[in-house]
């Protein structure tokens, strides 16, 4: 139960501060009281004037009262000063009171909530020269977010071309496009591929909307940049491994900066058997990062095929922007649930369908009807059946996704959907009415998102994955007009923007942080780059199992302010990731097979050395109840101040003992490296899997920060 009033108040604090639509006030205070009270002759609107009656010393009540919320919760917004306010809060029945404001919910919302708004500084003439490679499912090249208006010539170190198939162009914003496979055409069919550029870096397009929800300004991280597509998966989904490797070898020839990859399998791969560990690690060479989905595979354990220590590999977190739908009983009783449903029911109730989905439903008439289902996915079988509506069952630690729905849809915790289900079953006719979605304010994020796959890493457990996490969940961006934008067969709405949700989403945000990082510093290398995005990351908020967060979210939620001026970085050259995979226990002739070339290993194979590859990140695998003395070797570049003493400053875990050797580290120059080892002792039980720390280099300005995280393993 308290966890369910938790969430109400989350909700209605959301809700309030969206339909009040009044300016800043220091004045406006929101009074929120919790849920409503069962008795029917309880009237909110008289009780929350009786309240205001008893703080104000005559004057019209009316005239302070801005609104009182009688619906689905309990709580008024009035305009108090500072003795009003402190009166009401001590009143009983009062949950909260605090100021109103502003909210504005747009379509930036990711981009301004990692901290990349319009106003960021950036240069456009640098910006307009970087080209971000997309691997994915095609492009719709006709939508505003690849306009090229105002912008210049392609750049002159462009060396592809624009094959999209027939009647496909480009211009000075969608640059180069290819397609591979079975398809004759770089056309989008189905809107993840367009979804995926637009991100990273499409124009800024004002108005957009799904369905006048997320009403604001589109646009991607890097919104001067140039695109190319090059389209590996067909209209079945489906991305050869033969068509991924033929877009990076044509994708690093054209001489793209950086690739966004939104693709990957079902299970982590050998690296000679996984054909993207070996093109992007060619992608690396040439000096180009390639961003890449962690997976959807989540929650469970070592679940992200993304494990190559050169890919960036990006989990996937919720932003402050959260769709819920309502659901009303006949009997009058609300519940909040979630779904991006936009069909307005205009306050009529429709009738509940005998059983669920479960049971089969048999010959009952569905027709016109709401259908219970005790699960997410049948939604395309009861609309073919004449459905009006869907209400399903989902674990609540499982309903952080709001999916676009065909049809009038909620997704309902199991508390409440049971409630549901005993009313449909106890009532002679029962009925509701799903309401259209409306947009709270999440104050709970950033948080990983369930479905967002983890780690830790199953080929390489020395590797921290996933890398990082940005925004995935719930994100407006371009679309292709020849996909429906739900999985409903029978939606045959149209539209040029789209709401998804994926690790697919958030792949992109992290090209358009390195692009646009990058901006600042063209002679980075993907690994300094990377360096800076981990080091300079955000913390993120609870998980949805008992991993060591890390292995959940890498080093934290993107912050791209920090990330252009990150202070220290952690570089990696291609020497020091042939040398890791010589310690790996690859041969010579394996080693020739990844990096293409007759790179040979310095010495003998040793598997305890794989950890000290100069990774911003530091893993410890250990037996429990068992001592463990480990040496971690670094080295970093410093790229802040060009004189500057850094300071080791280090988190305690329970029974080990962490030291840093030496504890300061002083510069004189720009580019100056410097090597420090980082020695874990101790002993730790069995009674959880994972510990977790961190390394903080600080000179005041800067906080350079690597998660340090002690692994039990069998």
């Amino acid at each position: 139960m308290a966890k369910h009033n938790i969430f109400l108040f989350f909700f209605c604090v959301s809700i309030i501060f969206l339909v009040c639509d009044a300016t800043q006030s220091d004045n406006e205070y929101i009074v929120y009281m919790g849920s409503l009270p069962k008795e029917d002759s309880y009237s909110p609107t008289s009780h929350h004037l009786n309240m205001l009656q008893q703080v104000f010393d005559g004057g019209n009540i009316q005239n302070f009262l801005i609104r009182s919320y009688k619906r689905s919760f309990n709580g008024f917004a009035a305009i108090l000063n500072d003795q009003q306010r402190e009166k009401i809060v001590s009143m009983n029945g009062v949950v909260s009171v605090f100021p109103n404001q502003n909210f504005h919910i747009q379509t930036t919302g990711s981009w301004n909530f990692i901290g990349l708004p319009q106003t960021i500084k950036r240069d456009p003439i640098v910006e307009s020269d970087l080209i971000v490679g997309v691997i994915d499912s095609g492009i719709w090249p006709e939508s505003q977010s690849f306009n090229d208006k105002g912008l210049g010539p392609i750049p002159k170190k462009w060396k592809g071309v624009c094959k999209g198939g027939a009647n496909f162009t480009c211009n000075n914003k969608l640059i180069g496009a290819r397609f591979y496979g079975n398809t004759d055409s770089a056309r989008d069919e189905g809107g993840h591929g367009t979804h995926t550029s637009s991100t990273a870096g499409g124009r800024e397009v004002q108005g957009v909307s799904f369905f006048d929800l997320a009403k604001g300004t589109a646009r991607g991280g890097v919104p001067s940049s140039r695109i190319a597509m090059y389209k590996i998966c067909g209209s079945d989904g489906k991305c050869s491994s033969a068509s991924i490797l033929g877009a990076f070898d044509d994708a690093i020839a054209d001489g793209v900066d950086i690739i966004s990859l939104s693709v990957g399998g079902q299970d982590a791969l050998d690296f000679l058997n996984d054909p993207i560990a070996i093109a992007s690690f060619h992608a690396m060479e040439n000096g180009v990062l390639t961003s890449h989905s962690a997976g959807n595979s989540g929650p469970g354990v070592s679940t992200t095929s993304s494990v190559a220590p050169w890919l960036f590999s990006v989990a996937a977190t919720t932003i402050d922007r959260k769709f819920i739908s309502k659901l009303i009983l006949g009997n009058g009783k609300s519940f909040i649930g979630s779904s991006v449903n936009t069909f307005p029911s205009n306050g009529t109730k429709i009738p509940i369908a005998e059983g669920t989905c479960s049971d089969g439903l048999g010959r009952t008439s569905v027709k016109g009807k709401i259908v219970l289902c005790e699960s997410r996915g049948f939604e395309g079988s009861v609309s073919q059946r004449g459905a009006y509506g869907i209400v399903s069952n989902v674990e609540e630690s499982l309903n952080d996704v709001a999916f676009v729905s065909g049809m009038p849809s909620t997704n309902l915790n199991s508390k409440d959907f049971k409630f549901v289900q005993s009313y449909a079953d106890s009532t002679r006719s029962p009925e509701a009415e799903i309401l259209k979605s409306e947009i709270l304010h999440d104050t709970t994020a950033p948080r990983v998102a369930s479905f967002s796959s983890r780690g830790p890493n199953l080929i390489v457990p020395d590797i921290l994955k996933p890398d990082i996490s940005a925004p995935g969940v719930d994100i407006l961006a371009a679309y292709s007009p020849l996909a429906p934008p739900s999985s409903n067969v029978g939606d045959t709405r149209k539209v040029s923007y789209s709401i998804e949700s994926g690790t697919s989403m958030s792949c992109p945000h992290i090209a358009g942080i390195a692009a646009y990082v990058k901006s600042f510093h063209p002679d980075w290398s993907p690994a300094a780059i990377k360096s800076a995005i981990m080091t300079t990351a955000k913390p993120v908020n609870g998980t949805y199992n008992d991993l060591a967060g890390e292995f959940s979210y890498g080093s934290g939620n993107a912050n791209p302010p920090l990330a252009v001026n990150p202070g220290l970085i952690y570089n990696i050259t291609k020497d020091d990731y042939v040398q890791m995979l010589c310690n790996y226990g690859y041969d010579d002739e394996k080693i020739k097979q990844i990096s293409g070339e007759n790179s040979r290993c310095r010495g003998t194979s040793n598997p305890s050395l794989v950890k000290d590859l100069n990774y911003p990140a530091l893993v410890i695998n250990v037996v429990p109840q068992k001592q463990f003395n480990i040496k971690f070797p670094r080295t970093v570049t410093n790229v802040g101040s060009p004189t500057a003493t850094y300071k080791a400053i280090v988190t305690p875990i329970p029974n080990v003992k962490i030291t840093v050797a030496p504890s300061l580290l002083s510069f004189k120059s720009l580019n100056e490296k410097q090597s420090f080892v980082v020695t874990v002792v101790g002993s730790v039980g069995s009674s959880q899997t994972e510990f977790s720390s961190s390394l903080v280099w600080s000179d005041g300005t800067h906080n350079v920060k690597s998660p340090i995280i002690v692994q039990l393993t069998s």
